[in-house]
């Protein structure tokens, strides 16, 4: 199907609705700009998270501005808004809420009313998490998936849009309690924030030592954002864009017979069917921020390094080389043909495309 044909078939609804996720995006970009220097494409991906209902966690050294990029992008819309500072002593009660034991004055009754936590908004700045011991970060489980807290046998339904956005510091280890991996498959992308360049690290010095304003307009609402999440899923994919995405997941599974001996070499566990689903979702999304309204095998590549890296664990023997997940991502994507001539070209995996380009 060609995207004139899938454009063709769009209500004006639909078509007013795809204009105004891209104005909305550029808009948001703008705004950004305003307090970030650089760091496009990790803007990018915060923002495909975002339309794609999920979590994202970015990690980066001390001094990269990922707090002030998660505030920042809260203020640019009106939804409500909680910083979590994450610490040792930290409770799960803290970020959930607790029951507390309150009196009537009139009857002199006493009963138990619940007072919500910080986790209770539509935006959740999660700073610095893995400070913070595994019994508390499992306090935010139940809330990333569910979008709801039990407390007392009751459940607490949160509000509409809700995203958590979480910041590790990847070289401080003394103190610290990395995240156990069915927490990490949570997070819809690991975002790495690198150092700035030469020139964006001149703008960002002169920028932030000379007084000045920043006034940030709101972009969206909260409807806007739920409308906008629902019209990312209404994007068409391929069969063979789909399979491309589910081909590139399952060879990072050592029990597959057609498993890359570089994967059996330097992985000890792969990617699992929730890899495959962020995929196809935030190759949906980018397709639509970019201008189409259709998903090719380069969105899927495009978003592949933040969708998995955090979902394959590499073992001993990739430690010991230096390999990281991103090397092997880059690998996959390097060997995986994304179309039907790339399979011709390559000799390999005809089928999987032929059946979709039929």
């Amino acid at each position: 199907m060609s995207q004139t044909t899938e454009v063709a078939q769009m209500s004006p609804e639909e078509l007013a609705s795809v204009q105004k996720l891209q104005d909305a995006y550029k808009a948001l970009r703008s705004e950004l700009g305003k307090v970030i220097v650089g760091q496009s494409g990790v803007m990018e991906e915060l923002m495909i998270a975002l339309f794609c209902r999920g979590h994202c966690l970015l990690v980066g050294v001390p001094g990269l501005a990922k707090t002030l990029l998660i505030s920042t992008l809260s203020k640019t819309l009106s939804l409500s808004f909680n910083r979590i500072q994450f610490t040792p002593d930290l409770m799960p009660s803290d970020i959930t809420g607790t029951e507390v034991i309150e009196e009537d004055k009139t009857s002199g009754k006493r009963a138990l009313r619940f007072v919500r936590g910080p986790i209770f908004a539509n935006a959740i700045l999660a700073d610095e998490i893995n400070r913070t011991p595994p019994k508390t970060q499992a306090a935010l489980l139940e809330a990333m998936q569910e979008h709801q807290v039990t407390a007392g046998g009751v459940q607490h339904r949160l509000a509409e849009p809700f995203f958590v956005m979480a910041t590790q510091n990847p070289i401080e280890q003394e103190g610290t309690y990395p995240l156990p991996e069915a927490q990490l498959d949570r997070f819809m992308f690991m975002v790495m924030v690198n150092y700035p360049s030469e020139s964006e690290e001149f703008d960002i010095v002169r920028l932030t030592t000379a007084p000045r304003k920043v006034e940030l307009r709101h972009v969206l609402t909260a409807e806007d954002v739920i409308q906008l999440q629902e019209l990312v899923r209404k994007v068409p994919v391929a069969d063979h864009v789909v399979k491309y995405a589910i081909r590139l997941v399952r060879q990072t599974r050592l029990n597959q017979p057609d498993t890359p001996k570089f994967v059996k070499d330097y992985v000890s566990w792969g990617a699992g069917p929730r890899a495959s689903q962020t995929l196809v979702m935030a190759g949906k999304a980018r397709a639509l921020l970019h201008g189409r309204y259709h998903v090719s095998t380069d969105d899927i590549r495009a978003v592949a390094s933040p969708a998995l890296r955090h979902r394959i664990l590499t073992n001993f023997n990739a430690e010991a080389e230096g390999i990281r997940s991103d090397d092997i991502i880059k690998m996959l994507i390097d060997q995986t043909p994304r179309d039907a001539e790339d399979a011709k070209t390559a000799a390999a995996l005809p089928k999987v495309f032929a059946e979709g380009t039929k």
